[in-house]
């Protein structure tokens, strides 16, 4: 019990969650910010912000935002459901365990009051809930800890997923803004293709890595 209430069973978001600075349209350009985020095990989030003050609209195609290294070369993303599972680490693996924790106190609930149920039938119920508590609390750490790493990684990978640069339109004066994720290294710059919804033509714009 005292290890369930000293660790918390919600895991850790895999990605910082306070608010960003985001591109603001600028009359006559394409603008993209750039911020990369601490390596979460093998992969580096990138937040990328494009905002366009154009009145023709862009198309983000998040595969085609490339990071560059110092000898100029492309740098594939990784998809988001690929680097969720690459992003484990120490934390996930703490929030699995915390998981485990909770999930045995709660198991532990449930098995007191059958356990109390029982007792009661046989003329005992302070021996049963207490059997009951006991039983219940370690089978359900057992089950916990079966499942605790399973929620943990879905959790983080619904987040990145919905936090990820989606395939959308920037239309006139909008700004569009996600994570992209990238394997572990050194680079110097994003590049990021758009499509010209109007004309068909591609646009590349870049910025430093920041």
């Amino acid at each position: 019990m005292a290890i369930a209430l000293s660790g918390c069973a919600v895991s850790e978001p895999p990605l910082d969650t306070k608010p960003k600075i985001v591109a603001t349209p600028a009359q006559g350009q394409v603008t993209m910010t750039v911020q990369a985020e601490k390596t979460v095990g093998n992969v580096t989030p990138v937040y990328v912000s494009v905002a366009n003050g154009t009145n023709d609209p862009r198309a983000i195609v998040p595969s085609q935002v490339f990071a560059l290294n110092s000898e100029g070369e492309r740098i594939a993303p990784i998809p988001p459901m690929e680097a969720a599972r690459q992003s484990g680490n120490a934390k996930e693996l703490k929030s699995a365990l915390a998981s485990s924790a909770l999930s045995g106190a709660l198991a532990g609930g449930v098995g007191a009051g059958l356990g109390a149920a029982a007792g009661s039938a046989l003329g005992g119920t302070g021996t049963g809930a207490i059997v009951g508590t006991a039983a219940g609390a370690g089978w359900g750490m057992f089950r916990g800890a079966e499942r605790g790493q399973d929620r943990s990684d879905q959790q983080a990978a619904m987040q990145i997923s919905a936090l990820a640069l989606q395939p959308e339109s920037v239309n006139a004066d909008f700004t569009v803004s996600g994570y992209v994720f990238f394997p572990k290294g050194q680079y110097s710059q994003v590049e990021m293709l758009l499509v010209d919804r109007e004309t068909g033509n591609t646009e590349s714009i870049r910025e430093p890595w920041r």
